[in-house]
């Protein structure tokens, strides 16, 4: 009752018109951050921290500032779908599962249905993790803290497990595609033991490793336009966005139909999103994977399905709240936008951690209710844009494809300012390209270059802590059951290829 009692305290001051106008401006530049390529969450929020000083001296406490930054984390959730549902760029890392179901959809004459469908699942998403976050703070902490080296590294494995099926029923060729996508992950120094690995031709621009952003933007921008423009489907697609607000009402009404993959999105999401290190870009790929693997019919997977959508949105939504849980009662962020947020906490004086709770209450439960009335106003913002969002599929692909080009050039060099990645970006693009000419699925190399890092130092490093003894992987009680699954989940499709294969080595049907 003590919570519910404090958390209405703090919407109440979240209420107040400056951290009303502040979670509003918030919402409405994180959004546009996060639909630009190469901006994302963790830059909108680094650029404007400056800014927030000016708010504190303003209004005189630390609570206004923490307001707008983590509007501006939960306005750029949101719009890391736009650019990859109407342009086929990942706004963001967080949006590159959404880029998958998304750009098919609006393809298919269906952008408003998806943009509505991304909104309400981030809406659900980010409504689910808030409520979690409120009721069970402190356990979900400690839960968190079980988690080592084995258990996560358990944990990539197992996503590494639901996307085998992602490629369709061509595993060798999904399986050449994670591992390729594993090898690319290796690139640069070793974080172990500090040694240069797959410095190509000595190119220094290598040492700094293949930043996901560069691949993202290559395969998801470059490789997604010279695939429209060598498939001729520029001709007759992109032209024709017919939007009213029937349509919109229309898209509301039908996202019950979306209710597997939000509700996979919000509960994966969230556990994910607590785990240090890991944050809303495995989120989302592992909710698009499960989403898939338990749908009744995997095969739309990729060619427009609604829960292809709405399971990565509400992931990476739920991802981001669950994030700020580890930051505020363990002073550990889970996220890279949470580690700037837990540096301005710094600056402002407060202090994270277990006692944060009870020393700053007047500072935690305004800022728990921000992001409540936050979450409302990003679906109300987004749904309203939606007509502007679809201006950009009115015009001819013979505009839109330059534009397409210009932005992923400006979005990379913008994240990095460095001219080797945006050659890198291109590179990948025509790569991309050439993979899907000899059908080679890019999913699967794009999940395996996001968690690649995160999965091999948590494997050497478990080895290191066992002597080398891969027993560790199934003996600790949570590491145990979790690598049981992602092996069963990894030998079922390899075992129905093998059995398939056998049938028609017989000749009989399979």
């Amino acid at each position: 009752m003590d919570v519910v009692v404090s958390l209405l305290d703090g919407i109440l001051v979240a209420l107040e018109p400056i951290n009303l106008g502040l979670a509003v401006v918030g919402v409405v530049v994180g959004l546009f951050v996060g639909a630009m390529p190469g901006l994302g969450s963790v830059n909108g929020v680094a650029i404007l921290l400056p800014f927030t000083f000016v708010i504190q001296d303003f209004t005189g406490t630390a609570t206004s500032p923490m307001i707008f930054l983590a509007a501006i984390y939960y306005g750029a959730m949101y719009g890391g779908a736009i650019s990859s549902i109407t342009l086929g760029i990942p706004g963001a890392s967080t949006a590159v599962a959404t880029t998958f179901d998304g750009r098919p959809m609006a393809l298919a004459g269906g952008a408003d249905r998806a943009l509505v469908t991304a909104a309400l699942a981030s809406f659900v998403g980010g409504t689910v993790s808030n409520l979690l976050f409120t009721g069970f703070a402190p356990p979900l902490a400690s839960v968190a803290l079980n988690f080592g080296d084995p258990e996560i590294f358990a944990l990539m494995l197992l996503a590494f497990a639901t996307f085998v099926g992602l490629g369709g029923d061509d595993i060798p060729k999904t399986i050449f595609s994670i591992c390729f996508g594993l090898v690319l992950a290796t690139v640069g120094f070793d974080v172990i033991s500090g040694e240069p690995r797959l410095i190509f031709f000595d190119m220094t621009g290598f040492t700094h490793g293949i930043r996901f952003l560069v691949l993202a933007i290559g395969v998801y921008g470059i490789g997604e336009m010279i695939w429209t423009i060598n498939s001729s489907r520029y001709k007759d697609t992109m032209t024709e966005v017919n939007i009213t607000v029937e349509r919109i009402f229309k898209a509301i009404r039908g996202f019950g139909e979306a209710w597997k993959g939000t509700a996979i999105g919000s509960a994966l999401g969230f556990f994910v999103g607590i785990l240090p290190a890991a944050g809303a870009t495995p989120g989302s790929l592992m909710s698009y994977g499960v989403a898939k693997m338990t749908s009744k019919d995997p095969s739309q997977f990729g060619k427009g399905a609604i829960d292809g959508i709405a399971a990565p949105e509400a992931a990476n939504n739920s991802a981001s709240t669950g994030a700020m849980l580890p930051m505020m009662t363990l002073g550990i962020p889970g996220s890279p936008t949470t580690a700037v947020l837990l540096a301005g906490m710094v600056i402002w004086g407060l202090q994270p951690g277990p006692l944060l709770f009870t020393d700053q209450p007047d500072f935690v439960w305004p800022l728990i209710g921000s992001f409540y009335i936050s979450n409302v106003i990003a679906v109300l913002v987004n749904i309203a844009f939606i007509p502007v969002f679809l201006w950009m599929l009115r015009m001819p692909f013979t505009i839109l494809a330059p534009l397409i080009f210009v932005l992923s050039l400006v979005g990379t060099f913008a994240a990095y300012q460095n001219m080797f990645d945006v050659w890198l970006m291109v590179i990948f693009g025509g790569g991309a390209f050439f993979l899907r000419v000899l059908d080679y699925p890019v999913a699967p190399a794009v999940l395996a270059i996001v968690l690649g890092p995160i999965a091999e130092p948590k494997l050497r490093q478990s080895l290191l802590l066992s002597d080398g003894d891969f027993s560790v992987f199934f003996t600790r009680p949570i590491s145990g059951p979790i690598t049981v699954i992602a092996i069963i989940l990894i030998l079922l499709p390899l075992l129905k290829l093998i059995r398939d294969r056998i049938r028609s080595m017989k000749g009989t049907p399979a």
